[in-house]
């Protein structure tokens, strides 16, 4: 970049940096962001394909979460990180629908890169994309149905319908009922849904089927003294953020001891120090102690005297959970221990599970706390059920909160579809190419579900229109016995706020990239632009990431 001044040409931008303008710089922002939507295309649906990621020290993650494919990829070029914020943004709004909004994402920059290519100005495709989204969030609350929170049976549909295409199809019923009996557990009186109480622990051990829940805490430790009890019942519970060991001075200081009798001396008065600890815990009428911090070798033995259970090391966020469970207060001092600050529980034990130790926390005070121990026969296994859990368990949330459902099976895209055309004839002018365009974009998600199924996606989507054109608004795509069937007498549902959150995510990620005309990269700097060739390459590559991507 640089200016004339009287014939001398003037640098404005630091040598080695490097600049594309125009048609070029949306080009090749719109070869990332497709490029990345390629790369979780065909892990979209029930019988989607898995990726194996394997990062610069050799771990390896094999999973079919767009978002966690999305994370574990280096991704270095500006507008490929775009669909990824999108990917994230849509995991923490609903917890699932990742593939779908980056996908409908990439296909709304590839309808409009053929629109650029009439010479309809980037401005315009803005205006008609907002105005089709605006429209497509209308028609979305207007195709849905109402659930109620109680009702299991339809909880567990929308629980098997995240799970579907997760390697959990062997066991999804048991997990099913596992995830909805969580969620009503933890459910609060006004109807919101916290799915932080859902402690999910992971055992590689036995199979997906030995999975079970737990009314109360799982914590993943164990007692810190064998003369301990292992089992306490009516368990008065102090929750302690405080070290239960003698202080060491704040500054570095030197104790001078001359004879042996002061070594003696020193020695006996740091056992005091910590009897003296140990004897308000005991005076306060505790006989369960959990520790955030350390508790000292010669504080074990006495509290296992006293017949306390104690754990030591609890991680801050299970010290929340268990204060939430039993009632009891987190105490930060030592001088601070009463019987008032003591929560209670029916019965704690330790129990082995897939031979290690852990501890349960059961009949609480307040139920609104359970835990799921997931087993598999190996790590990814059980890695990979513990994300489709999550994802579950985060829509089966959002369903009990908003009480709304849509079809599944691409059946909301396509009624989407056919009614913005309609809705685009009315609009008229330019604006009306870029709705049309917004419409064919959608039809993405069934086509990449026919495709990925091993169907023909145009005798699927032929289908698929004239069974809505007929006013059947719940079809969708059944990749099981290759036919538009009903979703919502299937039992294929999703909560209405993935499909609302995704279709906006896409068009305003695919809105902000196409009205950048101007890449400025400093030199140095990751997220350089990549050349023509690596660009041709990448139009040929399908699934595969272009150069300087990964």
């Amino acid at each position: 970049m640089s200016a004339q001044l009287g014939g001398q040409p003037i640098l404005i931008l630091k040598e080695g940096s490097s600049r594309t303008r125009g048609r070029d710089a949306q080009g090749m922002n719109i070869a990332a962001a497709k490029a990345v939507a390629a790369a979780v295309r065909t892990t979209l649906g029930p019988k989607g394909m898995d990726k194996m990621l394997v990062d610069t020290i050799g771990d390896v993650v094999i999973t079919n979460d767009g978002v966690t494919i999305l994370k574990e990829m280096d991704i270095e070029h500006p507008a490929a990180k775009m669909m990824v914020e999108i990917a994230k943004t849509q995991d923490d709004e609903v917890g699932d629908g990742t593939t779908t909004a980056v996908v409908v994402g990439g296909e709304l920059l590839k309808k409009a890169e053929d629109l650029l290519e009439q010479d309809v100005h980037p401005t315009v495709i803005a205006q008609g994309y907002r105005q089709a989204a605006e429209k497509a969030q209308e028609i979305l609350r207007e195709i849905a149905f109402d659930v109620t929170p109680g009702d299991a049976a339809i909880l567990t549909k929308i629980a098997e319908t995240a799970m579907t295409g997760k390697g959990a199809e062997s066991s999804k019923e048991k997990l099913c009922d596992l995830i909805v009996k969580a969620i009503m557990m933890v459910t609060d009186d006004d109807g919101t849904v916290d799915t932080e109480n859902v402690k999910v622990e992971k055992k590689v051990g036995g199979s997906i089927d030995d999975s079970e829940i737990i009314e109360g805490m799982i914590i993943d430790k164990e007692r810190v003294h064998p003369g301990m009890p292992k089992l306490v019942k009516d368990a008065r519970i102090l929750l302690l953020n405080a070290a239960i060991e003698f202080k060491k001075t704040e500054v570095d200081a030197e104790i001078s001891i001359t004879s042996p009798d002061q070594l003696q001396m020193f020695l006996d008065e740091e056992e005091k120090m910590i009897k003296t600890i140990v004897n308000k815990v005991i005076a306060s009428g505790a006989n369960v102690v959990f520790c955030q911090k350390g508790i000292d070798d010669i504080a074990q033995h006495y509290l296992a005297k006293a017949g306390i259970f104690a754990v030591r090391r609890v991680k801050k966020s299970d010290m929340e959970k268990l204060a939430r469970a039993t009632g009891a207060s987190l105490v930060s001092s030592i001088d601070a221990i009463s019987t008032e600050e003591l929560g209670s529980a029916g019965k704690i034990e330790e129990r082995k599970v897939s031979g290690e130790e852990m501890i349960f926390v059961e009949e609480c005070k307040n139920p609104k706390a359970v835990s799921i121990i997931i087993k598999g026969g190996t790590d990814h296994v059980v890695d990979e059920l513990e994300r489709a859990i999550e994802d579950a368990l985060r829509v089966v949330g959002v369903v009990v909160e908003d009480k709304k459902v849509v079809a599944g099976g691409g059946a909301p895209e396509i009624e989407l579809s056919l009614r913005l055309r309609d809705y685009a004839s009315t609009v008229g002018g330019r604006a009306q190419l870029a709705i049309e365009a917004f419409a064919g974009a959608l039809e993405i998600i069934p086509r990449t579900l026919a495709e990925n199924a091993g169907l023909d996606p145009i005798d699927m989507l032929v289908e698929l229109r004239a069974a809505h054109e007929q006013n059947h608004k719940t079809y969708g795509l059944d990749v099981f016995d290759a036919k538009a069937s009903d979703m919502k007498i299937a039992g294929v549902v999703e909560p209405l706020r993935v499909k609302t959150q995704a279709i906006s995510s896409a068009a305003e990620v695919a809105v902000m990239i196409l009205r950048i005309d101007d890449v400025i990269a400093s030199s140095g700097k990751g997220g350089g632009m990549p050349s023509e060739e690596e660009m041709a390459a990448m139009g040929g590559m399908g699934g595969g990431m272009p150069p300087g991507m990964m």
